[in-house]
């Protein structure tokens, strides 16, 4: 784990490479590719120093669920430096269109009076099965068309089928968000061919609409393959908070965002089903065998 002192210099250093652009969502440009959750810490201390580590600078606050105050009274958002951090609400506990409508304008009205430019965007959860906590597509493409037309500039959480990712873009979805695996399941990316059909279709003539993928991420590792695949950013939470050491965890998903990103634009070499010599064949002092 890096030492406290080097906290602030890494953190202050963009999390993409030099030869990548911003991540862009609505009117909202971000310099990581990597946002975190803010649920789950044993203390909102321990929480600030994960965010510091991750390199992130967009995190997400559940404004349903956590109620922003902890078992002390303390309540979240003075733990975050909301200077530093753009916030980004979301309906998560959510299970019927109305219900997160209602949340995401509360979650609006918050962010308007801590002055924070998170104030008109919201991730969006609508879900349909407390057990799965699968998303709802009806509900959640009903509720997607009512927030845009309210204004808000909306990522959706769904699952990693295409054709609702396509029908949530035409919603007016400023970013779909499919999920990797089960909320806070830790199984990873676990239909790597269904997020590539979904990128397919939602950058079809329109390379640069950002796809997240949102949930299941268990390990550096997951990021990573997440990021090769093409996806524009990862979002997650338990991933960091629930592992043994949060603080070295938040700073292998920092790497893993870096090195996927940096994977995926530098263009891995094609898989062969035979061996490929990596020294020339030139120069050989013997025949080369059949």
């Amino acid at each position: 784990m890096l030492e406290p002192s080097a906290v602030e210099t890494n953190a202050a250093a963009p999390a993409s490479g030099p030869l990548d652009s911003p991540l862009r969502i609505g009117s909202h440009t971000l310099s990581s590719r990597l946002i975190v959750g803010t649920g789950k810490y044993a203390t909102h201390e321990l929480m600030a120093q994960a965010l510091a580590l991750s390199g992130t600078d967009c995190i997400t606050v559940a404004v349903r669920r956590e109620r922003l105050f902890d078992s002390q009274g303390r309540n979240l958002l003075d733990a975050i430096d909301r200077n530093r951090y753009t916030l980004l609400p979301n309906t998560a506990g959510c299970f019927t269109a109305d219900d997160a409508v209602r949340v995401a304008r509360l979650g609006r009205e918050l962010l308007l009076g801590l002055e924070n430019p998170g104030a008109d965007w919201v991730k969006l959860e609508v879900l349909a099965d407390k057990k799965t906590l699968l998303p709802d597509p009806v509900a959640t493409v009903e509720a997607t068309e009512r927030l845009v037309a309210e204004g808000f500039v909306v990522l959706c959480y769904t699952s990693d089928d295409p054709i609702i990712a396509r029908r949530l873009k035409n919603a007016g979805a400023a970013s779909v968000m499919p999920a990797g695996s089960p909320i806070g399941s830790g199984q990873g990316i676990l239909n790597p061919n269904n997020i590539r059909i979904c990128l397919e279709y939602l950058k079809q003539d329109d390379p640069d609409y950002p796809v997240i993928v949102d949930a299941g991420v268990g390990t550096a590792s997951d990021v990573t393959i997440a990021m090769e695949l093409g996806v524009d950013g990862v979002l997650l939470n338990t991933g960091i908070a629930g592992a043994a050491d949060p603080l070295g965890m938040a700073q292998a998903m920092r790497a893993a965002i870096v090195a996927g990103r940096l994977a995926w634009l530098s263009g891995r070499i094609p898989k062969r089903l035979y061996a490929t010599a990596s020294s020339p064949d030139a120069g050989l002092i013997s025949p080369k065998p059949r």
